[in-house]
């Protein structure tokens, strides 16, 4: 038996084609398609309940991304060789879809959804995270599920100084900017990724153009569900109305509502303030009340909240703690506050703080990322933390979730684009980021405060970068609006954008973008860009009163790493067989020595926290690595006597021959007693002959005795 499958081809612009197919594999799911570009093939499916839990009012939506080891022809790693918990890279590609579907889901859809995607097939040079959002919006145009879609994601590189359209994965090393965007046919819904300190004006260039690659692609899922005849969606009832009790609601709290947004108290007396509010209402509705109306009254009166506190920025320019839309919260830093870590920072920005450390390592500290796609090591690692207790919140420690995941990348992608090159820094470095208290983008105070730690640590940075999360109010109806800088965790929830922008002075470095809203003007992104900039350079300026520049050198605490460079000849001398010089080195030297081949050489590192361990090391390496040279001198050790002479080691196992005639300007007629072996002894490298042996000569370093003169008159004697 086989299925008639329905298969959609386009062309993404420069000959390349993309294949969706539906109607043949994951049949039962609401919605399934196959997306193929290359070798490489996605399987999306979609499944929504078909009515929501009581009591819901938000969208329960699950976003995976898992990639099958199979796919790229390998076996998974660990004990159970299968596919465990998603990795933080599988993690980041659900977010991103994640992203880019909800704010084109109907407000009042409530349903229970799923939206899974795998990679079942991978072709090396064709990456897979630029398709996922294209399967996703895919599976959900051939089912009924409500979507006001479609969307799509690509990704948009800037190489050899052109923009490129999902470019392969070896062209994006040369790429001075690399940003994954999502939209639909009319409006950009979410944008990520990080570029080398480029201008506002190419980044806004670079979303268009990837803009009018997404219309191909949504075109092409239209297309795709009037094949299929899925055009109708279901009809569903999610969220029950009250339109009465909605006017109530808003004629007993909106004006005090309003004035508590209007008063600038801290965020714990804003929300009591709001919860009284909440609660006096409450009280009015009576004891006998059923679940539906406090369901509703509640539902209200957040309605209340977002209308207040937006009317207010719209129409007096005051926010919720009293500032404009442009001023940044104060800021306070400091460094060098963790005597123990190799570098540290605190950076405070109103209600928001990070501590932040810094700590380096040696070779084998490196991350190892084992995915299925993605697979190698990494010498720089970000960690973000974010307890309950940064909030105010009892909240059990379960370890990092996708938000943590999403925050530290972020932070990531922005601080990698500023380190010194391997050459000038070959530490593996750790920044950690601790939240102790949030109200506001977090991820941008970790950037500020990694920064400062680095700096702190004596890491030579090539510039200082800053972060700024920027928001948007908008109406449609009057057709105002107003971009935010430095927006606090409410504005963030009641706004239309949440627009983060990392750079340093010269330019942009990193940025992350998500929409609420339809139809977001060109000019306003270039608006947003532009007051980020200036926010971003004021965070800045305050960052280095605290430390202008990275220290002159290391903590006397932090450990040092030379790197030699030798001929890769000498590799397996330095290891051993079986690894056994290098392990009796490392013992001896109280060191740690990493060893590897890089373009043809041999590259050596020697770690350890104290100089003497490591000049041990690097001398014991070096006489490994070196070669014979005619004319120098060696002390060398007897290895065995021969009855012509002795073998001598004048280097780790550089033998030479110590002739009879060599030993010293007296005649020898046999080796006994001369030598012992073991004994050390100077010589001096005359010659190496075609074969490479060595002839050695202890007598050339001994003066030349004089002769003795005979009497001229022997018979005076």
């Amino acid at each position: 038996m086989s299925y008639n499958a329905i298969k959609k081809t386009f062309d993404i612009g420069d000959g390349r084609q993309i294949e969706i197919e539906t109607g043949k594999l994951a049949k039962q799911a609401d919605g399934s398609v196959v997306v193929k570009m290359g070798n490489t093939m996605l399987l999306a499916t979609v499944v929504s309940a078909q009515e929501a839990k009581p009591g819901t009012d938000f969208l329960p939506l699950s976003v995976d991304y898992q990639e099958k080891y199979a796919a790229t022809g390998r076996i998974p790693g660990g004990f159970l060789r299968r596919e465990a918990r998603l990795s933080d890279y599988e993690i980041l590609i659900s977010r991103l879809v994640d992203r880019a579907l909800r704010p084109l889901f109907p407000d009042d859809y409530h349903a229970d959804t799923q939206v899974m995607i795998t990679l079942i097939s991978a072709d090396k040079d064709i990456m897979p995270d630029a398709l996922a959002g294209l399967a996703a919006s895919a599976a959900l145009a051939v089912s009924d599920i409500p979507f006001n879609g479609p969307i799509s994601e690509v990704r948009v590189a800037k190489i050899d100084g052109k923009f490129v359209i999902n470019p392969l994965l070896s062209d994006l090393e040369r790429a001075t900017l690399e940003f994954i965007v999502a939209g639909s046919a009319n409006d950009i819904v979410m944008v990520e990724g990080e570029a080398k300190e480029i201008s506002e004006e190419e980044m806004v260039e670079a979303i268009a153009f990837a803009h009018e690659a997404i219309k191909v692609q949504v075109q092409a899922q239209l297309e795709l569900a009037e094949m299929v005849g899925k055009l109708e969606k279901r009809v569903y009832n999610h969220e029950p109305s009250n339109l009465e009790l909605k006017e109530r609601v808003y004629a007993a709290t909106y004006d005090s509502v309003y004035a508590v947004a209007k008063s600038g108290l801290s965020k714990k007396e804003r929300s009591a303030k709001f919860a009284d509010i909440a609660e006096a209402f409450a009280l009015t509705l009576g004891e006998d009340v059923d679940e539906e109306t406090v369901f509703l009254a509640k539902k209200y009166f957040h309605d209340v909240q977002y209308d207040a506190v937006r009317n207010l920025i719209l129409n007096e320019g005051i926010r919720l703690d009293g500032r404009d839309v442009r001023t940044v919260r104060p800021i306070w830093s400091e460094v060098d506050y963790l005597p123990a870590a190799h570098g540290s920072a605190i950076f405070t920005r109103g209600e928001t703080q990070s501590l932040t450390s810094v700590t380096l390592g040696a070779k084998e500290d490196e991350q190892m990322i084992d995915g299925a796609f993605i697979n190698g090591y990494s010498r720089f690692i970000l960690h973000y933390n974010f307890p309950g207790f940064s909030t105010g919140e009892v909240r059990p420690n379960r370890g990092p979730g996708r938000r943590e995941v999403g925050h530290g990348n972020l932070a990531m992608r922005s601080l990698k684009q500023v380190l010194p090159s391997q050459e000038e820094n070959p530490y593996t470095i750790r920044v950690v980021s601790d939240i102790l208290e949030s109200n506001g983008s977090s991820s941008m105070a970790t950037v500020c405060a990694g920064t400062l730690a680095l700096m702190d640590a004596g890491v030579k940075i090539t510039a200082p970068v800053s972060g700024i999360a920027m928001g948007l109010i908008t109406d449609e109806k009057t057709g105002k609006y107003a971009v935010l800088s430095d927006i606090l965790g409410d504005e963030d929830h009641l706004g239309d954008m949440d627009f983060k922008v990392t750079g340093t002075s010269k330019g942009i470095v990193a940025c992350q973008m998500d929409l609420k809203i339809n139809g977001l003007k060109w000019e306003v992104l270039k608006e947003a860009l532009y007051q980020a900039k200036e926010s971003r350079l004021h965070i800045l300026n305050e960052m280095l009163k605290t430390i202008e520049a990275p220290r002159e050198d290391f903590k006397p605490h932090a450990p040092r790493i030379v790197s030699l460079t030798i001929d890769k000849e000498f590799i397996g001398a330095i290891i051993g067989p079986g690894g056994k010089i290098i392990q009796e080195m490392q013992r001896e030297t109280g060191t740690t020595i990493s060893i590897e081949e890089i373009e043809g050489k041999g590259i050596v590192q020697v770690f350890a926290d104290n100089k003497t361990s490591i000049d041990d090391a690097v001398r014991r390496i070096k006489a490994i690595a070196a070669k014979p040279e005619v004319g120098d001198v060696y002390e060398g050790k007897v290895k065995s006597i021969m009855p012509f002479g002795a073998f001598v080691e004048i280097l780790p196992g550089k033998d030479g021959l110590l002739h009879i005639s060599e030993i010293d300007w007296k005649r020898y007629e046999t080796m006994e007693g001369i030598f012992q072996v073991g004994e050390i002894v100077k010589v001096k490298l005359l010659d190496i002959d075609k074969q490479g042996k060595l002839k050695l000569s202890r007598k050339a370093l001994l003066p030349r005795p004089e002769k003795k003169q005979e009497p001229e008159n022997k018979q005076e004697q």
